[in-house]
């Protein structure tokens, strides 16, 4: 493959040390998910020159991607998040398969405003008001699509709000960045509890109060916990069984082929546009900033034949 990427020259293997964990609870009337997203966060951070704020925007949905896509089983199933915000960071957009390659991006990574509070990065502000859109491509002939309204901009919340309006599913969602003073990422992770419909109302009870007095993410993963440990803590009492780990991490999967057929739909007309400047044309990948040259012979090669 010829990719030639710019000063983004990232080892992808240096932070793909990211897990997932899966779990049922309760008799199985509780779902349950944690991933520690350290590492895709930080490449992602790297990748695209974020802000603290923007880092934590970005690192909460890159963890909830991670989650959401291990909930899907096919094969080559798909799941965009996208937020589309009036704030100044404009917008944010997940994508996430079902084997743990996770990528995102953030439409304006530059954006600097004061804190909500002492040490409380302004992720709402960053964004509010928004809109969230869920898409999942299962296979069937059209993708599945939800939407609904930012409720505090805090991702999390959103997300919550999402899976109770839009999939009719009861459900908790913790996610934290935590950005060090160097503006790198020291923690990323986040969880996901779901009541399935045979929860009894005991059991409803009991996670409502593990609920109310629970620690951010963050919190925890400062104090060691990692994935299960968070679901341990969570479920406590509501015998939890572990199901199945999964390694994520971010990962881009363009191609200077797929580009090639993107350029392709451009058209006949501009792509002889195209052709036109002598020293041939660069494209940017938009989740990865990797680039890829095409010369004006290569280009030429794309066009269609009369």
């Amino acid at each position: 493959m010829d990719k030639n990427n710019n000063t983004n020259n990232i080892n992808s293997t240096e932070y793909d040390n990211n897990t997932c964990i899966r779990a049922t609870a309760a008799g199985s009337s509780i779902r349950a998910f944690a991933v520690d997203a350290t590492g895709m966060v930080e490449k992602a951070r790297k990748i695209h020159h974020t802000t603290p704020v923007t880092t934590a925007a970005l690192g909460r949905l890159l963890a909830a991607g991670a989650m959401m896509g291990t909930m899907m089983k096919g094969e080559n199933d798909l799941l965009t998040l996208q937020i589309k915000g009036d704030g100044p960071a404009k917008g944010l957009t997940v994508t996430a398969n079902s084997h743990g390659d996770v990528k995102g991006l953030v439409l304006n990574p530059y954006v600097i405003i004061p804190e909500k509070a002492p040490g409380k990065l302004d992720v709402g502000g960053s964004l509010m008001p928004g809109i969230l859109t869920v898409s999942m491509d299962l296979g069937l002939k059209e993708p599945y699509n939800g939407q609904v309204e930012l409720q505090t901009g805090e991702i999390g919340d959103d997300l919550a709000y999402y899976f109770t309006v839009s999939e009719q599913t009861p459900s908790a969602v913790g996610l934290g960045v935590m950005v060090d003073t160097d503006q790198t990422v020291r923690h990323a992770g986040g969880f996901i509890i779901q009541l399935m419909p045979e929860a009894t109302e005991e059991t409803i009870s009991a996670l409502e109060q593990k609920m109310a007095g629970l620690e951010n993410v963050t919190a925890m993963m400062e104090k060691g916990m990692g994935p299960k440990d968070i679901l341990q803590h969570i479920l406590e009492g509501l015998n939890p069984e572990f199901l199945e780990e999964t390694p994520v991490r971010f990962h881009c999967d363009c191609s200077k082929e797929k580009i090639a057929k993107a350029l392709i739909t451009l058209g006949k007309d501009d792509l002889k546009e195209l052709i036109s400047e002598e020293e041939g044309i660069e494209v940017k990948c938009h989740f990865c900033n990797s680039a890829y040259k095409f010369t004006s012979e290569e280009l030429k090669a794309l066009l269609p034949s009369d």
